[in-house]
């Protein structure tokens, strides 16, 4: 259906008033959300490249894609080559979308987008850059709860007003949707995996207004009233009007007036609050991270506990499923990918406060493991599980009271080659190098990346994907403005203890096989007191700084059959059994508990201490 598709978006850049010269469709919907929904999966449907991340470029005569290195083969296997062309944004020989459209196109030429889908921070520097060379930008838009506690939302609403008085911000305007859900205690279903539903929130000093597609319940409603919170409600699609409005009457007010705004927002949004197709002169708009993002990038206590405990419960469920997995593989049972999926789910299903995964689980077997965000088919033939392959697993479930994000990778007959088992343990180092290190606080995420690659880099090797990001509490499970990888986050406050990050380095043989270690980590606090592998050496507090380390959360074996014990220094071998003596103190008495005893047995096995030959 591409080409059908690519033919009916060209005709109706080619109607437009000024027939434009070229279209880009990103990869977002109107709240910058980093899940979208099916109707807003335009570039899915277009190009018919699935991934999470990429741009396409459409022209009259070129389409073009811009992705990273997570999706190249992805892309080449999804997408009509004939049709399409793969730009691959890592390397340095790659023209950036926009030096492509300059070199590309000619003066005067006019450029489409749909300010709904552009970030002001996305806006503002393509617009600078093709006025520069006579290019202009034309809109084209194509159409195409549960509660959990700790601060209720009346505190958190008054946490705003007083960061607003501090900016002198007439409005604060919350766009994101994780942002609405978490300032309100409340979740939806409007994407699948992400427990949020299309909303926009506008928060004044004396009035909370939300924009929804439909009513809330009375459960709801009476939850906010409540928390302290009187809600005025308007429809979803009437938030521009409503900004617009607001706009006039403050300009009318006299003084000088704010609008606070994420610079994720859209531009229509922006245009919207700043009274711009209104006002002959706009209202002073602060486009800049969200104090919402900020607020919620640290968790309370209650939080925090509710992650440790959710881990566990999700730490049961994956040793379930990886105990299963290898007995139906021993016995000779014939086991698709999908097969193991749908297991994994039933288990979680069996645990106490589960609403759902947290993304759609990734079970890449054999050269399927080297796609970093595979995702199998439940159409035609099925890849079987091989005895001899390479397995990742990476899945994660919503709690209630958590979120959690896990991968771990098995060799099925438990007998890697040399290459893997060699590879399998340099990542293995690299994750116990993150999860031991010590920090000053305050640093930014960036910086421990290369903690990460560090043993892969001594023999020439390395992963296409960013070593580790947030997690929200029973919300998304990507959340910004932190994280850990080689490029760096524009909006990283820097660590402080509270925030939950993954740390998760990979290695990844294209054809061949994957490997990634995945855990969900908790920044603390760390002195002479404090339980923490590094703790024996500490010596200074960074001349007052402070000093964090990361506390692990993920309870789950990695495959002692797959790791070079001679590679590990002292420390490591040290570090990996304490880990495991960890994850069979804590699950051990619970499977014990509920009778598992084969599944006790196995988790027995699978923690006993490592020795050096």
């Amino acid at each position: 259906m591409s080409l059908q598709r690519l033919s009916a978006l060209r005709a109706i850049m080619a109607s437009q008033p000024k027939p434009l010269a070229a279209y880009i469709v990103p990869t977002c919907d109107a709240h910058n959300s980093e899940y979208i929904a099916p109707v807003d999966a335009r570039r899915e449907w277009l190009s018919g490249f699935t991934g999470s991340a990429g741009t396409a470029v459409v022209t009259p005569s070129s389409a073009l894609l811009w992705t990273d290195g997570r999706y190249y083969t992805q892309f080449e296997q999804e997408a009509d080559l004939s049709l399409w062309t793969l730009m691959k944004q890592s390397l340095p020989e790659t023209p950036t979308m926009e030096k492509w459209l300059v070199s590309n196109l000619t003066d005067g030429a006019a450029v489409g987008v749909d300010p709904h889908t552009f970030s002001r921070d996305e806006w503002s520097p393509l617009q600078v850059r093709l006025n520069e060379f006579s290019f202009f930008l034309a809109f084209l838009i194509l159409k195409s709860h549960k509660t959990i506690r700790g601060k209720s939302a009346g505190e958190k609403i008054s946490e705003l007003r007083a960061k607003m008085e501090e900016k002198k911000a007439s409005a604060l305007v919350i766009t994101a949707l994780d942002e609405v859900a978490y300032t309100l205690n409340l979740r939806g279903s409007d994407i699948e995996y992400n427990p949020v539903f299309f909303s926009y929130l506008i928060i004044t000093p004396s009035a909370v207004l939300l924009f929804t597609t439909k009513e809330l319940s009375p459960a709801a409603c009476l939850q906010l009233s409540e928390e302290n919170v009187q809600l005025q409600r308007y429809p979803y699609d009437s938030v521009e009007e409503q900004l617009r409005n607001m706009a006039k009457e403050l300009s009318q007010s006299g003084g000088k007036h704010s609008i606070w705004l994420s610079s994720d927002a859209s531009e229509a949004i922006h245009r919207a609050a700043s009274g711009a197709d209104v006002l002959p002169t706009p209202l002073n708009i602060i486009s800049e991270v969200s104090p919402v993002s900020l607020m919620k990038l640290i968790k309370n206590d209650v939080e925090l506990q509710g992650f440790r405990d959710c881990h566990v419960r999700d730490g049961i469920a994956v040793v379930r499923l990886l105990k299963w997995l290898h007995e139906e593989i021993d016995s000779g049972k014939v086991i698709s990918e999908i097969q193991a999926s749908d297991k994994l789910l039933e288990f979680r299903k069996l645990e106490e406060n589960f609403m759902g995964p947290s993304f759609a689980t990734i079970p890449g077997s054999g050269s399927n493991g080297a796609i970093i965000h595979y995702s199998p088919s439940r159409d035609g033939p099925q890849k079987i599980i091989e005895k001899d392959d390479m397995f990742i697993l990476d899945s994660g479930g919503q709690y209630m009271d958590g979120t959690t994000d896990i991968t771990r990778t098995r060799h099925m007959s438990r007998s890697p080659t040399p290459e893997q088992k060699s590879a399998f343990t340099r990542v293995l180092k690299g994750q116990i190098m993150v999860g031991a290190c010590l920090f000053p606080q305050g640093v930014k995420g960036n910086v421990l990346d290369s903690f990460a690659r560090h043993a892969l880099w001594e023999v020439g090797l390395d992963y296409a994907h960013g070593t580790g990001h947030g997690v929200g509490h029973f919300l998304n499970v990507h959340e910004g403005p932190s994280g850990v990888s080689w490029r760096p986050y524009p909006h990283d406050p820097g660590l402080k203890p509270g925030q939950v990050l993954s740390n998760e380095p990979g290695y990844y043989k294209v054809g061949s096989f994957g490997i990634r270690h995945e855990d969900l980590v908790e920044t603390i606090r760390v002195s002479k007191e404090t339980d923490h592998p590094r703790v024996t050496g500490l010596q200074g507090d960074f001349d007052g700084r402070g000093v964090l380390g990361f506390h692990t959360l993920t309870l789950v074996p990695h495959q002692r059959d797959c790791i070079d014990v001679s590679m590990l220094t002292d420390f490591e071998l040290q570090y990996i059994n304490n880990y495991h003596k960890r994850v069979l103190e804590t699950l051990g008495p619970i499977l014990k508990e509920r009778q598992l005893v084969k599944e006790y047995n196995w988790l027995q096995n699978e923690c006993a201490p490592l020795l050096r030959h």
